[in-house]
């Protein structure tokens, strides 16, 4: 794939193999030079993740990276430790982890200090947000960071999700991306800003060292004339230098 840096080409590459070989949706993407969030998320975090890395998952569920199982079993062998906590019983599904907690955040309690804590779109359903950061920072090490991968609170698709029942919700997820019911979760989007994930970091000491507007053209992924039509809009807004309105966000926040 091409117009990116060689990380995210690389976990692409990973990702699907051959490209020759695969669907219409990966190749159209590579024609269009176009990497999913997912694949940035997924990218940022084999930068970070070492063999001395001791990391927490936040909200994991059954999968690290739901659409890339390659390279989260890279990731899960690579670091010292992987503890999952989620209060999901989709987290018994998980098999990465190499320990794990059927808790919310804030109610996880141990001695382990984590130099990653990583919170893959969790922060849209957090409704204590001051809560939650605190648990983080007392889990951290010093030097330790954050990543929050989440949904930008004024994309078209969260401006929906505030406004509809959840009933609705799980039909659109459900023809939309073939969602399973028991993947949807009640949302909150009080932390769904870069200005209020700032603010909410820096109350706990925090620091932003990095962060990334994710452009999301996936809406239409299940329908190729459709997605066709959105990677074309896409294109054309980022030709002129402005953010596609659905985007996901990416931060990184440090302990210093």
């Amino acid at each position: 794939m091409a117009n990116a840096p060689p990380d995210v080409a690389a976990l692409a590459a990973l990702k699907y193999g051959d490209l020759s070989r695969c669907g219409w949706a990966p190749r159209l993407r590579d024609r269009f030079g176009y990497f999913t969030p997912d694949e940035w998320y997924e990218a940022t975090l084999f930068d970070l993740v070492t063999p001395e890395t001791d990391w927490l998952d936040v909200g994991c569920g059954r999968d690290l990276f739901p659409s890339n199982m390659p390279a989260a079993t890279l990731l899960a062998a690579r670091c010292r430790s992987l503890t999952g906590i989620d209060p999901s019983d989709n987290i018994d599904e998980n098999p990465l982890l190499h320990h794990r907690a059927k808790c919310m955040l804030e109610e996880y309690v141990t001695d382990q200090r984590y130099d990653l804590i990583t919170m893959r779109m969790v922060a849209e359903h957090i409704a204590d947000p001051q809560g939650a950061v605190a648990a983080l920072r007392r889990l951290l090490k010093p030097g330790g960071q954050v990543v929050i991968y989440t949904v930008y609170k004024f994309a078209p698709v969260s401006v929906i999700s505030t406004l509809t029942p959840m009933w609705v919700h799980h039909a659109v997820k459900s023809v939309m991306w073939e969602a399973d019911e028991k993947d949807t979760f009640p949302t909150e989007y009080k932390m769904n800003t870069r200005a209020t994930l700032r603010r909410q970091f820096a109350a706990a000491g925090m620091v932003e060292t990095l962060f990334r507007p994710l452009d999301d053209t996936r809406v239409t992924s299940r329908f190729r004339s459709l997605n066709t039509l959105e990677l074309l809009a896409w294109r054309a807004l980022h030709a002129c230098g402005i953010v596609y309105p659905e985007h996901c966000l990416l931060g990184v926040y440090t302990l210093p």
